[in-house]
C-alpha cells in the first residue's frame, strides 16, 4: 500500500508566491528569437506584395540567410534590382503588454518593411542592422503579415563601385524581440542601448565606463533600479554598481556609470584575450522583478600608433599581422551561417594572424564575437569605395552607416580603428582626366571625408580613424592623407605593375615625406590558380608559384620595417568579384585559402612565419599533386619541391631515400627532386629541439603523381601519350575537368618538338565557350610554324585558337596591366606537311573574338616529321594551344 506525499498547508502558502515571483521574473525579461524559416521569395518588383491579402503561394520557399545573386559566379551583369520576402507571424500570447521589435541583421542594400500592409520603416545600408518597434501594428490574436522589399541597385547607398559583388537579399538573421515597457533602448541605430569603454587602463588598474539609455514606453512614470555587475575572466564577481532611477512615461533616460578601479586587471591581447563580462540589469524598484537584462564583454587594453616606431599594444611594440576578409563563399554567396563565420576566424587564428581588416563593410556579429574571444585586433570600415558620386542623399547615407557601424559594434574590445574610405581616387582619376572635371569631384570627396571624420570622433574618441589608399601619392597631394589618424596603403608592386622591390621603395618614400604619420599596408597580394604552375613564374601569370614568390618577398619587408605598423594580406579567401575576368572569371583569386576554405600551400608560409609557439612543417605541394615534365632518355625529371617550416633544418625523402638536409631560409626550403615514375611518396622530417634533452621530430608526407613526357618521340613512347602544349606560356596547366596537363611551350630543336617564330601574348579577358580559360588566354603571336619530329603513322592534331586582337573593356582593378592589344582581323592558311588543311582561316569569324575554338584533324605522316606552317593572308597568324596523339 503506497502513501501519497503532500505539502503542509503553510509550505504551500510560501511556495505559491515564490512560483509567481519566479514566473514574473522570467516573463518580464527580454525574449529574442530568429524568424529565419517559413519565408516566401520573389525576384523582381511586385507592387501589391505588401498587402496581407496577396497570394504568394507561387513564390519560392526559402530559408534565411538568403541571397538572390548566385548568378554573380557566372554572369558579369548579375541581377541588381528588387526582391520581395513574405511570411506570416504568430506572436505569443504572453507577449501582450510588451514592446515587440523586429531586427534585420543585414539586407542589401536597402529594405522597406511592412506589417499587415502598413509601412514600418526603411533602412538604407546593406551591411548594418536595423531595428523597428512594430508593437502598434501587430495583432496578438490573429496571424500577422510581414513583407520586406529589398533593393541592391540603389545608387545613393554605398558602395556604388567596388571590386566585389553587391549581393542582394536578406543574407543575415532576422529577429523578433519582446521586452517590458521599460527597457534598454533598442532603436539607437540598432545598437542595444549600452556602450562600454575602459577610460583608464594600465597594468596596475583599470576602470569601466558604462553608458546607455533606458526607454519607458508606458504612459505612467516608473521607479526603477539599474544594476551593473562586472565579472572577472574566471567568472567571479569583481564589483557591483547600483542606482535608482525615476523615469517619466514616454521618456528616454540616459545613464552614465564608471566602476571603481579594478586592480591588476588581466589585460586583453591576441595571445591572452581575457574578457570581463558586464551584466546590466533593469528592475522594478518596488517588486524587484527584472524588466530587462543585457550582457557584454569588454577587455582592458591600450594601444598606440607611431609614425617612427609603429604599433604598440599595452605599452609594448607589437607588429600587426593581418588578413583582409570578404564574407562570401562560392556557390552560396553571402548567405553564410554563423558557424561559417566562426570557422573563418578559427582558420585565421590557426595561421597565426593577430589582426583583421574587416573589408570593406561591417560583417556579421559572429565574426566580431570571435575577434573578442579568440584574440584578433580589428579594423572595421564602411564601403565608400572608388569614387564619391554627386547623388542626392549619398553623403547622408554614408554618415548614417558610419554611426550605425560604430554604435552596433562599439562594445568589442578587439576593434582598434574605424575606416570610412577605400581607394577613393581609383575610379575618380581614371574617369575624370581634365582638371575642370576632376576638381568638383575632389572637392566633394574631401568634404565627405572631413564630415565623416568629425562624425567618427563624435561617436568614438577611444579609437583611431583610417582610410586606405591605392599606391598613388595623389592622396597626399589633394589633402586626403592628413585627415585620418593613420593611413592604409594598398600596394601591389610586382603584380599590377612595377617590380617586387618597388614595394619597399614606396614605403621608404612615404616615410621620408611623412615621418610622423603612422601607416599600415592595408592590402597586398597576387592571384593564383591551382591549375597553373610555373618553373619560371612571372607577374600576372596566376601561377601558384608566383603568388608564393610575391608573398615571400612582401612579408619579410613588413616584419622587418619598424615604422610600418603591420599589414593585412588581400585576401583571406578567393572571393566573388563579378566584374573580373582573368584566369577564373567572376573570382578574385588572391586568397590564402580557396573559396571552399581549403588552405593553399602559401597559407602555411604565414603559419610558419607567425606561429612560433608550435612547430610547423608543410610540404607545399598540395596545390600541385599532378605533375608533368620533359624527360630526356631514362634520366629522371628534376622538379622543385618546397617546404614551409619554422624549424631550422629539413631533411627530404623520396620513396624512402634521403635527398639530404637543407637549412631553412625565410621559413622555406626548396629541394630539387628527381621524378621518374607515376607515383612518388615525398616525406619531410625536421628536428624540433626545445632544449638539449627535449628533442622530437616533426614529419609531413604526401603522394605526388607524375607523368613523364619524352623529349624525343618514338613509336614506343608515343603509345597512349597525349602531348598537350600550352602555346605561348611558360606555365603548366592542368585541366580540373580532364586532369590533362598542358606543358609549357618551347622552341623547336632537332629531334624534338616546339614552335618556330612569333612572340608570347596574353589577355585577361574572359574566354567564352570553355572552362579552361587560361589555356586560351595565352598564345604565340606571329607564329611561323610548329614541328614535331615523330615516326610515320596516323596522328590526331588538335589546335586551340582564340582571337584576342580586339579592344575590350578591361577592369579598372587591373591598374597598370591594361591590355595593349591592337584591333585587327587575322586570316591565315594552316599547312601540314605541305598539305593545306585550312584556307584563309579566320578564328574570329568562326567563333567570334574571345571565344574558344578547337579544331581537330587526322593526318597521315610519311616524312618522319609533322611540320605545320601558318601562311598569313591578313593581320597575323597565332596559336593558343596544340595537342598531338598517335592513332596508328
Amino acid at each position: 500500500m503506497s502513501k501519497e506525499k503532500t505539502f503542509p498547508a503553510r509550505k504551500l502558502r510560501i511556495l505559491i508566491p515564490m512560483i509567481l515571483f519566479l514566473s514574473q521574473t522570467v516573463c518580464a525579461q527580454q525574449e529574442s528569437k530568429t524568424i529565419n524559416d517559413g519565408w516566401k521569395f520573389h525576384k523582381g518588383e511586385c507592387e501589391t506584395a505588401a498587402s496581407p491579402a496577396y497570394d504568394d503561394s507561387a513564390w519560392n520557399s526559402i530559408h534565411l540567410p538568403h541571397t538572390w545573386n548566385t548568378d554573380a559566379y557566372t554572369e558579369k551583369k548579375y541581377y541588381q534590382g528588387t526582391g520581395w520576402y513574405r511570411r506570416t507571424l504568430m506572436l505569443p500570447q504572453h507577449w501582450q503588454g510588451k514592446q515587440v521589435f523586429l531586427k534585420l541583421d543585414a539586407a542589401s542594400k536597402a529594405a522597406t518593411i511592412y506589417i499587415n500592409g502598413k509601412e514600418v520603416g526603411e533602412h538604407n545600408g546593406g551591411y548594418t542592422a536595423c531595428t523597428f518597434d512594430i508593437t502598434s501594428l501587430c495583432s496578438f490574436n490573429s496571424p500577422n503579415s510581414l513583407a520586406i522589399r529589398v533593393d541592391n541597385a540603389r545608387q545613393d547607398i554605398p558602395p556604388i563601385s567596388a571590386d566585389f559583388t553587391f549581393f542582394g537579399g536578406i543574407y543575415r538573421d532576422v529577429w523578433l524581440t519582446a521586452v517590458s515597457k521599460q527597457h534598454f533602448h533598442l532603436t539607437n541605430h540598432s545598437s542595444d542601448g549600452i556602450f562600454i569603454s575602459t577610460p583608464q587602463v594600465s597594468e596596475e588598474k583599470g576602470t569601466i565606463l558604462i553608458r546607455g539609455e533606458i526607454k519607458n514606453d508606458a504612459v505612467q512614470k516608473a521607479s526603477l533600479e539599474l544594476e551593473h555587475i562586472v565579472y572577472n575572466p574566471d567568472g567571479s564577481i569583481a564589483q557591483t554598481q547600483k542606482q535608482s532611477i525615476q523615469i517619466k512615461g514616454g521618456e528616454l533616460y540616459s545613464f552614465h556609470t564608471e566602476t571603481t578601479p579594478i586592480l591588476s586587471p588581466r589585460l586583453w591581447t591576441p595571445e591572452t584575450p581575457h574578457l570581463y563580462r558586464v551584466e546590466s540589469i533593469l528592475r522594478d524598484k518596488k517588486t524587484k522583478v527584472i524588466l530587462d537584462r543585457s550582457n557584454h564583454h569588454t577587455g582592458f587594453r591600450w594601444f598606440g600608433f607611431d609614425g617612427k616606431t609603429g604599433f604598440s599594444l599595452n605599452g609594448k611594440p607589437y607588429k600587426l599581422r593581418g588578413i583582409c576578409r570578404h564574407q562570401d563563399q562560392k556557390p552560396i554567396g553571402v548567405a553564410l551561417t554563423d558557424e561559417m563565420h566562426r570557422r573563418d576566424m578559427m582558420l585565421m587564428k590557426e595561421m597565426g594572424a593577430n589582426f583583421i581588416r574587416i573589408s570593406h563593410y561591417p560583417q556579421d556579429d559572429a565574426l566580431l564575437e570571435m575577434c573578442d574571444k579568440l584574440g584578433m585586433l580589428a579594423w572595421e570600415e564602411i564601403p565608400i569605395i572608388d569614387i564619391v558620386p554627386d547623388t542626392p542623399g549619398y553623403a547622408e547615407n554614408c554618415e548614417s552607416n558610419l554611426r550605425e557601424m560604430i554604435r552596433q559594434h562599439y562594445n568589442h574590445p578587439s576593434i582598434i580603428t574605424w575606416g570610412h574610405m577605400n581607394e577613393i581616387l581609383l575610379v575618380t582619376q581614371r574617369r575624370y582626366k581634365k582638371e575642370e572635371e576632376l576638381k568638383p569631384v575632389l572637392e566633394r570627396t574631401l568634404a565627405l571625408a572631413n564630415r565623416l571624420e568629425k562624425v567618427l570622433k563624435e561617436e568614438d574618441s577611444t579609437r583611431v580613424s583610417t582610410m586606405a589608399f591605392h599606391g598613388s601619392n595623389s592622396y597626399n597631394e589633394v589633402g586626403l592623407g592628413s585627415i585620418t589618424d593613420i593611413v592604409g596603403w594598398n600596394l601591389y608592386q610586382g603584380w599590377y605593375g612595377g617590380n617586387l622591390t618597388g614595394f619597399e621603395r614606396f614605403l621608404a618614400e612615404q616615410h621620408k615625406k611623412f615621418p610622423s604619420h603612422p601607416m599600415i599596408v592595408s592590402e597586398y597580394g597576387a592571384g593564383s590558380d591551382k591549375r597553373i604552375h610555373s618553373l619560371q613564374p612571372n607577374a600576372f601569370d596566376f601561377s601558384i608559384e608566383y603568388q608564393q614568390k610575391y608573398l615571400e618577398h612582401y612579408l619579410p619587408v613588413l616584419e622587418e620595417t619598424p615604422y610600418v605598423c603591420g599589414g593585412t594580406h588581400w585576401n583571406f579567401i578567393d572571393f566573388s568579384s563579378a566584374l573580373r575576368d582573368e584566369s577564373m572569371p567572376r573570382i578574385n583569386n588572391k586568397g590564402l585559402v580557396y573559396s571552399n576554405r581549403t588552405p593553399k600551400d602559401i597559407y602555411y608560409y604565414y603559419k610558419a612565419a607567425w606561429r612560433q609557439d608550435i612547430p610547423v612543417l608543410h610540404i607545399a605541394s598540395r596545390d600541385w599533386t599532378h605533375r608533368s615534365g620533359i624527360q630526356y632518355g631514362k634520366e629522371p625529371v628534376i622538379l622543385p619541391v618546397k617546404i614551409y617550416t619554422n624549424l631550422p633544418e629539413v631533411e627530404l625523402f623520396i620513396d624512402g631515400k634521403s635527398l639530404g638536409k637543407q637549412k631553412t631560409k625565410n621559413f622555406a626550403v626548396t629541394f630539387e627532386v628527381p621524378f621518374c615514375q607515376k607515383e612518388h611518396f615525398i616525406a619531410a622530417k625536421a628536428e624540433n629541439r626545445k632544449a638539449v634533452q627535449d628533442i622530437s621530430f616533426v614529419e609531413d608526407g604526401i603522394r605526388l603523381n607524375f607523368t613523364p613526357i619524352p623529349a624525343n618521340l618514338n613509336g614506343t613512347n608515343l603509345r597512349d601519350l597525349e602531348l598537350a602544349i600550352n602555346v605561348g606560356s611558360y606555365c603548366f596547366y592542368t585541366s580540373d575537368e580532364s586532369n590533362l596537363t598542358w606543358l609549357p611551350d618551347q622552341p623547336y630543336t632537332e629531334n624534338g618538338w616546339g614552335y618556330i617564330g612569333g612572340e608570347s601574348k596574353s589577355s585577361q579577358i574572359q574566354i567564352k565557350n570553355t572552362n579552361d580559360g587560361p589555356l586560351f588566354q595565352t598564345l604565340r603571336n606571329g607564329i611561323e610554324g610548329y614541328r614535331f619530329d615523330v615516326p610515320n603513322g596516323v596522328y590526331e592534331i588538335e589546335f586551340l585558337f582564340t582571337d584576342i586582337f580586339r579592344e575590350n573593356a578591361t577592369t579598372v582593378y587591373q591598374l597598370g596591366r591594361n591590355s595593349d592589344v591592337e584591333n585587327r582581323e587575322n586570316r591565315f592558311d594552316i599547312i601540314i606537311n605541305d598539305q593545306t588543311i585550312e584556307e584563309s582561316f579566320s578564328p574570329c569569324r568562326e567563333s567570334d573574338y574571345f571565344h574558344a575554338l578547337r579544331k581537330r584533324y587526322n593526318i597521315t605522316n610519311f616524312r618522319n616529321k609533322i611540320e605545320i606552317r601558318f601562311s598569313v593572308r591578313n593581320g597575323k597568324s597565332f596559336l593558343n594551344g596544340i595537342k598531338l596523339r598517335k592513332l596508328y
